[in-house]
């Protein structure tokens, strides 16, 4: 493929600009008319005739205007895109939101402020098992038998699980457990943690051992569950979209792929292996339901270690220089509050 002159490349962002902002068809006169170019409607014609012929640009049957493909999508956000620096009032929410005296909401708040900022559907993706460790464990009573086990990462992520035991544990019981627990794991997997917590237990009391066994074969089982890995906030946002919602099957597609999770999460998985933003439009994916819709992912870190990716996803026709910016600083802000939280 030949190199786009200045002169294509001006109108094919005007062109896509135009685009994302109408949502409409564009055609040679407001090309002309929006690119700053001294041209006129027939020049501009044949130029869109060339972009169309490259692959960037079609035309839909029902309109004389041209609309971005994919590959038209790519190149823009390639080589055209001037992102736009995040507006303060943002910058404060997410700030406000997004503080290391907050680890056990900092994940879910991050996925939601991904969401109500872009108002497309913001997901988190937290650490695989083998980067998962322990921030805090506690122990809540429920009943005479069951109690709730509450597993802080030093990730921000919270696990919840329900242990039934044989027989009742006082408050202080639950207490000195979940502080043994906690002192001795602290910064530790639940492979080194199952394997501390055994040599240690012939220290304990019996009837103690037997409810940090279960802890800790309990936490175990929850960091396996991928699912758990995955929180997805304002996936509702999509059905007010007007490129999406007007193909109902295909929006289906969308929703069951969020319910089935692992696609999604071996997407943003991706985003571990690379610095920065990381923007994946239409079948770029590799997931036929994500056709006409793109991901923007970032990478998030722990103490310089990338363990998990933020991202938003949307249609293809989203205001990648609002939504860039959004995700990075996203993804920057959650790393220093989850290292700070160690």
């Amino acid at each position: 493929m030949k190199p786009l002159d200045p002169r294509s490349q001006i109108l094919l962002k005007t062109l896509i600009e135009r685009y994302i902002v109408e949502g409409q068809p564009v055609g040679s006169r407001s090309l002309s008319r929006y690119s700053g170019l001294e041209l006129s409607p027939a020049t501009v014609r044949n130029v869109m005739s060339d972009l169309e012929e490259m692959g960037f640009i079609t035309s839909p049957h029902t309109s004389a205007g041209r609309i971005p493909t994919a590959l038209g999508y790519r190149f823009f956000v390639d080589s055209l895109l001037t992102v736009q620096p995040l507006e303060q009032a943002q910058l404060r929410e997410l700030k406000g939101h997004l503080q290391p005296d907050q680890p056990q909401r900092l994940v879910s708040s991050a996925s939601h402020l991904l969401s109500e900022l872009t108002q497309f559907a913001g997901v988190v993706i937290s650490p695989r098992r083998d980067l998962i460790k322990i921030r805090q464990i506690e122990f809540i009573s429920l009943s005479e038998n069951r109690i709730l086990l509450i597993i802080v990462t030093t990730a921000g992520d919270v696990q919840n699980r329900i242990i039934h035991t044989r027989r009742s544990y006082s408050p202080s019981e639950l207490v000195e457990a979940a502080n043994y627990l906690t002192e001795h794991c602290a910064g530790l997997g639940f492979d080194d943690i199952r394997t501390r917590v055994r040599a240690e237990l012939k220290q304990l009391r019996s009837d103690m051992s037997e409810l940090m066994n279960a802890a800790v074969e309990t936490g175990s089982a929850a960091a396996e569950d991928d699912s758990s890995r995955y929180v997805l906030s304002g996936e509702t946002n999509l059905l007010d979209i007007e490129d999406l919602s007007s193909n109902m099957a295909r929006l289906r597609e969308l929703f069951k792929l969020f319910e089935q999770k692992t696609g999604l999460i071996q997407l943003l998985d991706l985003s571990n292996r690379a610095q920065g933003v990381q923007i994946f439009i239409g079948d770029e994916s590799g997931l036929a339901q994500l056709d006409g819709c793109s991901v923007v992912t970032a990478g998030y870190e722990v103490n310089g270690r990338i363990v998990g990716s933020v991202g938003v996803i949307g249609p293809t026709r989203m205001a990648y220089d609002r939504v860039i910016p959004i995700v990075d600083i996203t993804a920057r802000l959650l790393s220093n509050a989850l290292s700070n939280a160690n």
